[in-house]
């Protein structure tokens, strides 16, 4: 049976051992250097004039004993002084290495703590902030000039990859225009047109529709990833929703869906792009009538709490694994083993570009009772605006 491993110290830890055993060897080593010193030093009885008076030999060597006797006395009770002092003073250096070499350790390692502090708070949607740590060109300082280039090179990366899409995305539309218009054109002869070409012209049609919404979403997509937000303004994400749920009736009552609307409110208010809001508002909405059942039900909430506007959409269905869920929120994830389907895959992971993009966040959660539960929270804005239908 493997033993469990020890957790690793940290290089604080690590630090502050080194220090400290260094503080108290040198404390040793001074202690150590006193003692000896006191040791050497030879306590010497003043002796007096022997002319001043006359003593025998045997009152003399008495005498000499007595002194001798004293002078051991006197040389323990030093020893024992110094060695107590010593002790004491031992204890008393252990404690301050132990905190000088944590305060030194501290120090040594506050421009690493600011340099992870900083790089963590770096994400792909923020690659244009740089470290830019300030001091002499040392190793430390080393470190943070290459974390900035591997930044600047994953920018330059990134910032390509979304050119790229919203670029092939927009010259892919010229074509997909041209291929619907001989389509209408080749229907629309006067001569009688057979039932095959008429049922292949409307089939080509609907895949044509299908790649027309993904370039769509692509553009979309990359505009929210770009940090393309210039028409601001004032939004209720209840009347978004409502909104959403009006231009989709027609689609909710074919499927016998039941609403519960009674938790939206107009007073969830957030700033940010009205296209994308509105955008980010139908396909929720979108998704919430595409992966439900016929006769299921759609539970909604609009509310506002403080700093934060919370849109709520909840489904009913089958139980869902969790961390296929999570997944949702990539392009091109769905539920399922394969990847057909109706939809493009798109339709989450735009709203959870939208959400980021406007300092705001996607939570998907597997309901227990089966279904899924959709919350979109944004920074609250006080204000009133309309929301186009």
């Amino acid at each position: 049976m493997r033993k469990p491993r020890r957790p690793a110290r940290t290089a604080r830890q690590r630090f502050t051992a080194l220090y400290g055993a260094l503080f108290l060897l040198s404390a040793v080593g001074l202690l150590a250097i006193t003692n000896l010193l006191s040791h050497g030093v030879q306590v010497s009885e003043p002796v007096g004039n022997p002319s001043s008076r006359q003593i025998t030999l045997a009152a003399a060597q008495e005498h000499i004993g007595l002194l001798q006797a004293q002078l051991a006395e006197a040389e323990a009770a030093q020893s024992r002084q110094l060695l107590i002092g010593s002790a004491v003073a031992l204890a008393v250096m252990a404690a301050v290495s132990v905190l000088l070499g944590r305060v030194v350790a501290g120090r040594v390692l506050r421009p690493l703590r600011t340099i992870t502090a900083a790089t963590r708070r770096i994400s792909a949607d923020n690659l244009h902030e740089r470290l830019a740590v300030p001091g002499p060109a040392d190793e430390v300082k080393d470190l943070a000039d290459t974390i900035d280039g591997l930044l600047e090179r994953l920018e330059g990366s990134f910032a390509a990859q979304r050119r790229f899409v919203a670029n092939a995305s927009h010259e892919l539309r010229t074509p997909l225009a041209t291929m619907r218009a001989s389509l209408d054109v080749a229907v629309a002869k006067p001569e009688p047109v057979p039932a095959q070409t008429i049922a292949l012209a409307d089939r080509i049609r609907t895949e044509l529709d299908q790649v027309d919404r993904l370039l769509e979403g692509f553009l979309t997509l990359a505009r929210t990833q770009h940090g393309a937000l210039s028409d601001r303004a004032t939004i209720s994400l209840g009347r978004a929703v409502s909104a959403a749920l009006d231009a989709r009736a027609a689609d909710i009552a074919a499927k016998g869906l039941t609403v519960h609307d009674g938790d939206v409110h107009d007073s969830a208010w957030t700033s940010g792009s009205l296209t994308l809001l509105s955008r980010m508002a139908d396909n929720v909405i979108d998704n919430a009538i595409a992966h439900n059942h016929d006769g299921g039900w759609i539970r909604l909430a609009a509310t506002a709490d403080g700093a934060t506007a919370l849109l709520v959409v909840e489904t009913g269905g089958q139980v869902l694994d969790q961390e296929q869920v999570a997944r949702l929120a990539q392009p091109f994830q769905r539920l399922g083993p394969d990847r057909t389907g109706d939809g493009s895959g798109l339709g989450l992971s735009i709203v959870a570009a939208i959400a980021t993009a406007h300092g705001g966040g996607l939570d998907l959660r597997a309901r227990p009772g089966g279904g899924l539960r959709v919350a979109v929270s944004l920074p609250a804005a006080d204000g009133q605006a309309g929301v186009p239908a």
